[in-house]
């Protein structure tokens, strides 16, 4: 296993219990969004990211209140991040809130706020 330096955390709803599918396709939307953020907000973080192979981890959360916390969290240390709101289109009601991207960032910074979270 390699050495990583920076990584990017998705947060999702678990409370919201939605198909394998519909879990997959927020992640996407969590990961892609965060990382443009990233890479407009913090581009050597990025850079660093990519180059060491865009790692990412999946955790979850119970409750829309947690997943607000943990952007609170990100957000006063700094970190890129990017709320997910669904649109309606399949299995949620319009603008349930679903995921939450986080980074990439350095990793020491990213545990101390997704550390204590579950593996999805």
């Amino acid at each position: 296993m390699g050495n990583f330096n920076y990584k990017q955390v998705v947060v999702i709803r678990a409370d919201l219990k939605m198909s394998i599918g519909k879990t997959a396709a927020q992640a996407s939307h969590a990961a892609v969004s965060a990382a443009e953020e990233t890479r407009r907000e913090r581009p050597k973080w990025w850079r660093e990211w990519f180059r060491e192979g865009q790692r990412k981890i999946i955790v979850k959360v119970d409750s829309e209140e947690s997943l607000l916390e943990i952007k609170r969290e990100a957000e006063a240390l700094g970190l890129p991040s990017a709320l997910v709101r669904d649109m309606g289109l399949t299995e949620l009601e319009s603008g349930t809130t679903t995921a939450l991207g986080i980074g990439p960032a350095p990793s020491e910074l990213m545990d101390k706020i997704t550390g204590k979270l579950l593996l999805l």
